[in-house]
């Protein structure tokens, strides 16, 4: 095989691999993308912040303390758990942020980590 065809079968494999991804979750509801800009915000912007212990592609975090988010892939029940009781070293971010927050930052994790 040439190496130009090598190179579109692969391009057409990583093509395949990205809408399998994009088929395999539901699309969200206005309210759910909502949630997920919100959970987004909070990643980087609550104190400690996520980014600091978690490594995370979708949003360049590259912590080394917890698990890796996208090797993790929880979903957001399993985050909203670990957000309200803390979890490990993990600290309970139940007083910090509202019901809503956590479960925004819950649904952006999971959806960016595809868990």
């Amino acid at each position: 095989m040439s190496t130009n065809a090598r190179r579109a079968t692969a391009g057409g494999a990583a093509l395949l691999g990205a809408a399998w991804i994009a088929f395999a979750q539901p699309p969200l509801r206005a309210e759910e993308a909502t949630d997920v800009a919100m959970g987004r915000e909070l990643f980087d912007s609550i104190v400690p912040a996520c980014s600091t212990c978690h490594a995370l592609r979708a949003t360049g975090a590259a912590g080394e303390v917890g698990p890796p988010l996208d090797e993790l892939r929880p979903d957001a029940a399993r985050v909203e758990k670990a957000l309200r009781d803390g979890i490990g070293s993990m600290p309970s971010y139940r007083e910090l942020l509202t019901d809503q927050q956590i479960r925004a930052l819950a649904l952006f994790v999971a959806q960016a980590s595809a868990g």
